[in-house]
Protein backbone atom coordinates (compact mmCIF):
# COMPACT_ATOMS: atom_id res chain seq x y z
CA UNK A 1 0.00 0.00 0.00
CA UNK A 2 1.30 3.43 -0.90
CA UNK A 3 1.99 5.96 1.83
CA UNK A 4 -0.09 9.06 1.16
CA UNK A 5 0.82 11.05 4.27
CA UNK A 6 1.11 14.81 3.74
CA UNK A 7 4.54 15.82 2.55
CA UNK A 8 6.89 17.68 4.85
CA UNK A 9 9.19 20.25 3.31
CA UNK A 10 12.10 18.20 1.95
CA UNK A 11 13.66 20.30 -0.78
CA UNK A 12 17.34 20.29 0.06
CA UNK A 13 16.70 18.15 3.14
CA UNK A 14 18.73 15.23 1.78
CA UNK A 15 21.87 17.24 2.40
CA UNK A 16 21.17 17.08 6.15
CA UNK A 17 20.60 13.32 6.26
CA UNK A 18 23.66 11.67 7.72
CA UNK A 19 24.56 8.12 6.72
CA UNK A 20 24.16 5.69 9.60
CA UNK A 21 26.12 2.80 8.10
CA UNK A 22 23.03 0.59 8.41
CA UNK A 23 22.26 -1.25 5.19
CA UNK A 24 18.73 -1.78 3.93
CA UNK A 25 17.86 -4.56 1.57
CA UNK A 26 15.05 -5.73 -0.64
CA UNK A 27 14.11 -8.95 -2.39
CA UNK A 28 16.04 -10.34 -5.34
CA UNK A 29 12.73 -10.60 -7.18
CA UNK A 30 11.77 -6.95 -6.55
CA UNK A 31 12.44 -3.97 -8.83
CA UNK A 32 12.79 -0.38 -7.72
CA UNK A 33 11.36 1.81 -10.47
CA UNK A 34 11.33 5.56 -10.93
CA UNK A 35 10.82 8.06 -13.71
CA UNK A 36 12.04 11.63 -13.99
CA UNK A 37 11.60 14.57 -16.28
CA UNK A 38 14.47 15.95 -18.36
CA UNK A 39 15.93 17.76 -15.33
CA UNK A 40 15.99 14.64 -13.14
CA UNK A 41 12.91 15.60 -11.11
CA UNK A 42 10.94 12.55 -9.94
CA UNK A 43 7.59 12.10 -11.70
CA UNK A 44 6.91 8.48 -10.67
CA UNK A 45 8.11 5.96 -8.08
CA UNK A 46 6.82 2.48 -7.43
CA UNK A 47 5.94 1.03 -4.04
CA UNK A 48 9.30 -0.78 -3.74
CA UNK A 49 11.13 2.55 -4.23
CA UNK A 50 9.02 4.12 -1.49
CA UNK A 51 9.46 1.25 0.95
CA UNK A 52 13.21 0.89 0.48
CA UNK A 53 13.99 4.62 0.39
CA UNK A 54 11.74 5.36 3.35
CA UNK A 55 9.97 8.24 1.63
CA UNK A 56 6.25 8.76 1.08
CA UNK A 57 5.06 9.40 -2.48
CA UNK A 58 4.13 12.98 -1.57
CA UNK A 59 7.66 13.57 -0.27
CA UNK A 60 9.42 12.64 -3.49
CA UNK A 61 7.22 13.57 -6.44
CA UNK A 62 8.59 16.88 -7.73
CA UNK A 63 11.93 16.41 -5.96
CA UNK A 64 15.28 15.96 -7.70
CA UNK A 65 16.29 12.30 -7.96
CA UNK A 66 19.55 13.14 -6.20
CA UNK A 67 17.40 13.24 -3.05
CA UNK A 68 18.65 9.68 -2.51
CA UNK A 69 22.27 10.32 -3.49
CA UNK A 70 24.64 8.81 -0.93
CA UNK A 71 27.67 11.02 -0.18
CA UNK A 72 29.94 8.00 -0.74
CA UNK A 73 28.90 7.73 -4.39
CA UNK A 74 31.48 9.22 -6.77
CA UNK A 75 30.24 12.22 -8.71
CA UNK A 76 32.07 10.87 -11.76
CA UNK A 77 29.54 8.04 -12.02
CA UNK A 78 26.67 10.53 -12.11
CA UNK A 79 28.50 12.67 -14.67
CA UNK A 80 28.89 9.55 -16.83
CA UNK A 81 25.21 8.78 -16.30
CA UNK A 82 24.06 12.21 -17.48
CA UNK A 83 26.50 12.22 -20.41
CA UNK A 84 25.24 8.79 -21.49
CA UNK A 85 21.58 9.75 -21.20
CA UNK A 86 22.25 12.99 -23.10
CA UNK A 87 23.64 10.83 -25.91
CA UNK A 88 20.30 8.96 -25.88
CA UNK A 89 21.87 5.72 -24.65
CA UNK A 90 21.18 3.42 -21.71
CA UNK A 91 23.56 2.80 -18.84
CA UNK A 92 23.94 0.09 -16.23
CA UNK A 93 25.61 1.16 -12.99
CA UNK A 94 26.08 0.03 -9.43
CA UNK A 95 24.77 2.77 -7.15
CA UNK A 96 24.72 3.23 -3.39
CA UNK A 97 21.60 5.17 -2.35
CA UNK A 98 20.74 7.01 0.86
CA UNK A 99 17.37 6.34 2.51
CA UNK A 100 15.36 8.93 4.42
CA UNK A 101 16.57 7.58 7.77
CA UNK A 102 20.27 7.61 6.82
CA UNK A 103 20.53 3.93 5.99
CA UNK A 104 21.86 2.93 2.59
CA UNK A 105 21.02 0.40 -0.09
CA UNK A 106 23.00 -0.76 -3.11
CA UNK A 107 21.31 -1.26 -6.46
CA UNK A 108 22.22 -2.41 -9.94
CA UNK A 109 20.53 0.33 -11.93
CA UNK A 110 19.46 0.32 -15.57
CA UNK A 111 18.79 3.88 -16.70
CA UNK A 112 17.31 4.78 -20.07
CA UNK A 113 15.92 7.80 -21.86
CA UNK A 114 12.14 7.80 -22.39
CA UNK A 115 11.08 8.79 -25.88
CA UNK A 116 7.95 10.60 -27.06
CA UNK A 117 5.99 9.73 -30.22
CA UNK A 118 8.15 12.11 -32.26
CA UNK A 119 11.37 10.46 -31.06
CA UNK A 120 12.34 13.25 -28.68
CA UNK A 121 13.58 12.46 -25.19
CA UNK A 122 10.80 13.26 -22.72
CA UNK A 123 12.43 12.05 -19.50
CA UNK A 124 14.28 9.12 -17.98
CA UNK A 125 13.36 5.73 -16.57
CA UNK A 126 15.32 3.64 -14.08
CA UNK A 127 14.79 0.06 -12.97
CA UNK A 128 16.97 -1.18 -10.14
CA UNK A 129 17.49 -4.60 -8.71
CA UNK A 130 19.39 -5.93 -5.74
CA UNK A 131 23.03 -6.64 -6.60
CA UNK A 132 24.93 -9.58 -5.22
CA UNK A 133 27.26 -8.82 -2.29
CA UNK A 134 30.16 -10.06 -4.46
CA UNK A 135 29.33 -7.49 -7.13
CA UNK A 136 29.27 -4.67 -4.56
CA UNK A 137 32.61 -5.90 -3.20
CA UNK A 138 34.02 -5.88 -6.75
CA UNK A 139 32.90 -2.31 -7.54
CA UNK A 140 33.56 -0.72 -4.13
CA UNK A 141 37.40 -0.34 -4.57
CA UNK A 142 36.88 1.58 -7.83
CA UNK A 143 34.39 3.92 -6.16
CA UNK A 144 36.70 4.42 -3.19
CA UNK A 145 39.51 5.49 -5.54
CA UNK A 146 37.21 7.91 -7.33
CA UNK A 147 36.01 9.39 -4.04
CA UNK A 148 39.58 9.82 -2.80
CA UNK A 149 40.39 11.73 -5.98
CA UNK A 150 37.30 13.91 -5.63
CA UNK A 151 38.19 14.80 -2.06
CA UNK A 152 41.56 16.14 -3.18
CA UNK A 153 39.89 19.02 -5.06
CA UNK A 154 38.43 22.21 -3.57
CA UNK A 155 35.38 22.57 -5.84
CA UNK A 156 32.70 20.21 -7.10
CA UNK A 157 33.56 21.08 -10.70
CA UNK A 158 37.24 20.26 -10.22
CA UNK A 159 36.36 17.09 -8.30
CA UNK A 160 34.07 15.81 -11.06
CA UNK A 161 36.61 16.61 -13.77
CA UNK A 162 39.44 14.86 -11.92
CA UNK A 163 37.47 11.77 -10.94
CA UNK A 164 35.93 11.51 -14.42
CA UNK A 165 39.42 11.53 -15.88
CA UNK A 166 40.51 8.89 -13.37
CA UNK A 167 37.46 6.77 -14.17
CA UNK A 168 38.34 6.91 -17.86
CA UNK A 169 41.94 5.91 -17.12
CA UNK A 170 40.95 3.05 -14.83
CA UNK A 171 38.44 1.53 -17.23
CA UNK A 172 40.90 2.00 -20.12
CA UNK A 173 43.37 -0.15 -18.13
CA UNK A 174 40.78 -2.93 -18.25
CA UNK A 175 40.50 -2.47 -22.02
CA UNK A 176 37.05 -1.03 -22.29
CA UNK A 177 34.41 1.34 -21.05
CA UNK A 178 32.55 1.71 -17.75
CA UNK A 179 29.67 -0.15 -19.35
CA UNK A 180 31.96 -3.06 -20.22
CA UNK A 181 33.41 -3.02 -16.70
CA UNK A 182 29.93 -3.20 -15.18
CA UNK A 183 28.95 -6.01 -17.55
CA UNK A 184 32.09 -7.94 -16.58
CA UNK A 185 31.07 -7.62 -12.91
CA UNK A 186 27.51 -8.66 -13.77
CA UNK A 187 28.75 -11.69 -15.71
CA UNK A 188 31.17 -12.86 -13.02
CA UNK A 189 29.51 -11.79 -9.76
CA UNK A 190 25.76 -11.76 -10.33
CA UNK A 191 25.36 -15.52 -10.84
Amino acid sequence: MLDTRPAPAVRGAHRSIRPTGVERTFGRDELIVSKTDLRGVITYANDVFLRVSGYAMAEIIGQPHNLIRHPDMPRAVFQLLWDTLAARRELFAYVNNLAADGSHYWVLAHMTPSFGPDGSVTGYHSSRRKPSPRAVDAIRPLYERLLAEERRHPTARAAVAASSQLLTELVDEHGGSYDELVWSVINTEER
